[in-house]
């Protein structure tokens, strides 16, 4: 068998079985945490756009957008992929070469999952099958040093997650995991110097594809199946040589995934842990920083600290200030917080956390960087003008793999970011559902989330 044909063989062949207690519970958490940040992305100006494109396209359709209406089931793995995706404030997997958001597979897998009146319990070992996909692909096969978007490993995983959701043969999940694959090689310019819209919407663009290959193949439409390993293909062309021996695949790599506290680029949680350490010591005041120093890791240095992918002190927008490493912890340090309250417009842009960004030296740290990414090292050194220092230091925080979130820390997230759009009652009844979503149905989710109010009260 080809490549190709191995992990669609995998992906087709798992079970809601396969989940461990342990793995099936992690998997919740990651549902309820990332029907939060999309609810909390509701009234979000891109998304309110994107909303009316997609309402005014769809006609009729057989899929639920969060906050009413339906569509097809492309355009809703769309909207919901940029909705989970826009406050930068879903789970991450770290990998030495590689970072990703295996949590951006929803949108399509959900969307799959409610096109054929699945099972909460298909629903879950799609998701868990497009989880363990991405992961291992960020392991042995990273992109992002030969220049190309995590996303592009991520059409893999979308794909492979969509086929399994739909119920789809081996030999048509192959067809579907190919022609996603083959299409959407996307380059890492989406994420690096000034940043655009397009760094929240590059994987809801992957996941309307792999619904759409998914709908191809089951129509017998077929990709290339050397995909891989053929000429010119993935192996040759974009990771370079790697091997994976699906058969020997389980369904546990959501365990290794981490959640964010705050709603800032990942690699920056443990810093900003520091930073409310420092706020917290005696004497500390925020209008008397002189100089702020943080040693890192490098691959915080490189994408958010202003090393090899740009400098990160012109921030104009909600997209450069969660990737800026500067600009975030600033405002950690004036506010106390980083919510989505901090990506208001006049907030980024506000004297008092411009003129501190500039103030802030960021450094790689070699013995930082081989511990990462078993841990996250951060060394932080504030100096006030009365040349007191004040110094902390974090190796995790809580959401990390060695200080995991609970159920109960999700439930916590999730009421914080969908507060202003949900009420108690309602929010109850989502996160019951998603506690149970092994015994109960995807409708059950979808006609729920279709009750949610949108940014203008209506639904």
């Amino acid at each position: 068998m080809t490549e190709v044909q191995d992990l669609a063989s995998f992906a087709t062949g798992c079970t809601a079985g396969d989940l461990s207690d342990d793995a099936l519970q992690e998997l919740k958490i990651r549902v309820l945490d990332t029907v939060g940040v999309a609810i909390g992305a509701l009234d979000a100006p891109p998304l309110v756009a994107i909303r009316e494109l997609v309402v005014e396209q769809s006609g009729s359709g057989n899929c639920s957008l969060i906050g009413g209406g339906s569509t097809n089931a492309s355009l809703a793995a769309f909207y919901t992929s940029a909705l989970s995706r826009y406050l930068d404030f879903m789970d991450a997997y770290l990998a030495k070469g590689e970072t990703n958001h295996p949590s951006d597979n929803f949108g399509a897998v959900l969307a799959a999952a409610e096109m054929v009146h699945a099972s909460g319990a298909e629903l879950l070992t799609a998701l868990a099958v497009a989880y363990q996909v991405h992961t291992r692909l960020a392991d042995v096969a990273p992109v992002r040093a030969r220049g190309f978007d995590h996303t592009t490993q991520g059409a893999f995983a979308a794909a492979a997650g969509a086929a399994k959701a739909m119920r789809l043969t081996s030999d048509q999940a192959a067809n579907a995991i190919a022609m996603a694959g083959t299409a959407n090689v996307a380059l890492r310019v989406t994420r690096t110097g000034n940043l655009s819209h397009w760094k929240g919407l590059a994987y809801a663009h992957v996941s309307r594809n792999a619904v759409f290959a998914a709908q191809l193949a089951e129509r017998g439409i077929t990709g290339p199946e050397l995909v891989f390993e053929g000429n010119k293909g993935f192996k040759q062309s974009v990771s370079g040589p790697f091997d994976i021996d699906w058969a020997a695949e389980d369904l546990e790599s959501v365990r290794r995934t981490i959640v964010k506290k705050h709603n800032a680029e990942i690699h920056s949680q443990s810093a900003l842990d520091a930073a409310l350490d420092v706020r917290a010591r005696p004497g500390f005041d925020a209008a008397q920083i002189a100089r702020v120093r943080l040693r890192t890791f490098d691959v915080a240095y490189s994408i958010i600290g202003g090393g090899e992918e740009g400098d990160k002190r012109t921030v104009r927008t909600k997209e450069e200030a969660d990737h800026s490493l500067p600009w975030m912890l600033a405002v950690v340090l004036l506010d106390g917080e980083l919510t989505p309250r901090q990506y208001a417009p006049d907030r980024i842009v506000a004297d008092d956390v411009q003129a501190l960004m500039r103030r802030v030296q960021i450094e790689p740290d070699t013995g930082f960087s081989a511990r990462f990414p078993a841990e996250m090292p951060a060394e932080l050194e504030v100096t006030l003008t009365s040349g007191t220092t004040i110094r902390t230091a974090r190796d995790g925080y809580r959401g990390f793999t060695t200080d995991p979130f609970r159920w109960a820390d999700a439930r916590a997230k999730f009421d914080a970011v969908t507060a202003r759009f949900v009420g108690p009652a309602l929010r109850d009844e989502i996160a019951d559902t998603v506690q149970d979503l092994d015994n109960t149905q995807t409708a059950d989710l979808t006609d729920l989330l279709r009750r949610v109010p949108t940014a203008d009260g209506s639904r």
